[in-house]
């Protein structure tokens, strides 16, 4: 039960660094292999050579293929053979003349109409598959670009329609106010519409032609133009690709919460909000039903302008207000999303939880699995076995309270050549005289890794690849039988773990030199 209290409890923050150490393990198992990938390509070329005479070879083939079914054509092709002379027919002179009319007629109308009767022929869907492009820093940063100068016209627009509301300029704001108004109230809010979009349009065209027209409530800002780099280092794509994900991470993240929020409302997640919806669709369909379009026309264009231009600029320079009584802005913040939902629900289900572990608790003995206390002894287990028979260690080396469970890493010994032997993955572990490191992958104890605190010579934090941003998620170890120092690397709770085994080792060293003394 505890356990699963636990894991209800954990943090995003958790989450995103165990993400992160499977990356840099990733990383370093493609780093290696691409190393002895390419010391191998260095000493023999024998396969690429095979691969281009094999090409060549098919090259050949192909070509005299070709060649053979040309001859074969033009071996089997018929002579010509004269065309038979027809016997004199007697016929009338009535049936050539409608014979040639209908020809006529039929050729005429193929002229005509032909290119159109061809364009209704039905003929099966072709599946084009799109080919993707690789993978590329300029291409990205190109693509990026080009999303902000194609979007900048639409948020141009946007700024100016906040503008408007805010009066940021009270004499457009105030010229806009009256000529919507009265367009309205006239009945001419649609010819108004339409005729500020093909203003719009000349003015596009003039400034299309080399005329210098700035029609903006809001000054533009021109951006400094960066020159694109040509050569981008590893760690500079690194971090590129990380702020484009970022970036798409939000805008996906705000695209998300809008729809989950429109499903949810119309999905009666929250009741009592979608019951106003309810209610207000239906006194809408009254109204239509009931009210000449006319006269709702003319109160809904009233309501958007004065909602528009006075109402949300009264409720944006008071928020209290716009707490207490603008009912869809309450009603938008108050809509829950998915994740919101999610994390509801868990809380309940953590809440219940931990009042049924409580309870089971208080009327019942410790449990009994992962730690065992008896009289005199307390043996701890690990998926294989004792803790203890699997290091070939005493019976009272059991691993400190900290580290009970031991944190998952790598071991990376750069003393070994193979990248098999090079990365391990498994469990660290710290008693109160040794560091252990039990493997991951099924074997003899031979894989384990067992120092003795005494034995280290030195031991400090440590960065694994530099291309990832951080501080790093590694602690190196070093001892005399080492020729290279031991990493372990891809370390969800580094620091945690660097404290605890300092802690220990310092403890150690302490008690030898007071020993000693």
């Amino acid at each position: 039960m505890a356990s699963g209290v636990q894991d209800y409890n954990r943090t995003e923050s958790d989450r995103l660094n165990e993400i992160k150490g499977h990356l840099e393990i990733a990383l370093l198992e493609k780093h290696f292999l691409q190393e002895e990938l390419r010391k191998l390509r260095e000493e023999t070329n024998a396969e690429t050579l095979k691969q281009e005479l094999e090409k060549e070879r098919q090259r050949r083939i192909e070509l005299e293929q070709k060649v053979n079914e040309i001859l074969k054509t033009r071996t089997e092709e018929p002579p010509p053979t004269p065309l038979p002379t027809k016997a004199p027919t007697q016929a009338n002179g009535t049936d050539k003349r409608s014979n040639m009319m209908c020809s006529r007629v039929q050729k005429w109308v193929y002229d005509k109409f032909g290119e159109y009767i061809e364009d209704f022929r039905f003929q099966p869907e072709e599946n084009t598959v799109e080919t993707e492009e690789p993978l590329s820093a300029r291409r990205l940063t190109e693509n990026m670009r080009r999303l902000k100068r194609g979007a900048k016209p639409v948020t141009n627009f946007v700024k100016n329609l906040s503008a408007l509301s805010d009066w940021y300029s009270i004499y457009t704001s105030a010229i806009a106010f009256i000529i919507y108004m009265n367009a309205v109230w006239h009945g001419w809010a649609i010819p108004m519409f339409l005729f500020l979009a093909i203003l719009r349009l000349s003015l596009n065209y003039l400034i299309a032609r080399g005329w210098r027209i700035q029609w903006s409530i809001v000054p533009e800002v021109s951006e400094p133009i960066e020159p694109p780099k040509e050569d981008l280092t590893v760690s500079e794509k690194f971090q590129l690709v990380l702020d484009v994900a970022q970036k798409a991470q939000n805008l996906f993240g705000k695209m998300s919460d809008i729809l989950e929020k429109i499903k949810n409302l119309f999905m009666w997640v929250q009741p009592e909000t979608t019951q106003k919806l309810y209610i207000a669709l239906w006194a809408a369909f009254i109204a239509s039903c009931c009210i000449p379009y006319r006269i709702i026309g003319l109160s809904m264009g009233l309501y958007a302008g004065i909602k528009f231009f006075l109402i949300d600029f009264v409720f944006k320079r008071c928020p209290r207000l716009r707490a207490k009584y603008d009912t869809p802005y309450i009603i938008w913040i108050n809509l829950p999303t998915d994740p919101q939902l999610k994390e509801r629900t868990n809380a309940t289900v953590s809440r219940r939880l931990q009042t049924t572990a409580s309870r089971s608790y208080a009327g019942a003995s410790a449990p009994t699995g992962v730690n065992r206390d008896e009289d005199s002894n307390r043996f701890h287990t690990t998926k294989r076995g004792n803790f203890h028979e699997v290091f070939n260690l005493s019976e009272n080396e059991r691993p400190l309270a900290v580290c009970e469970n031991g944190w998952r890493c790598c071991l990376i010994n750069r003393d070994r050549k193979m990248p098999t032997d090079y990365i391990r993955n498994g469990v660290l572990y710290v008693t109160e005289n040794y560091l252990c490191f039990e493997s991951s992958k099924s074997g003899s104890s031979k894989r384990n890794k067992v120092i003795k605190l005494s034995d280290i010579t030195d031991i400090q934090k440590y960065k694994v690849l530099s291309v990832l941003p951080g501080s790093g998620m590694g602690i190196a170890v070093s001892t005399p039988s080492t020729q290279k120092p031991l990493v372990f690397g891809a370390m969800v709770h580094r620091d945690e773990a660097f404290e605890t085994i300092f802690s220990q080792y310092m403890k150690i060293t302490s008690a030898a030199s007071s020993s000693e003394s």
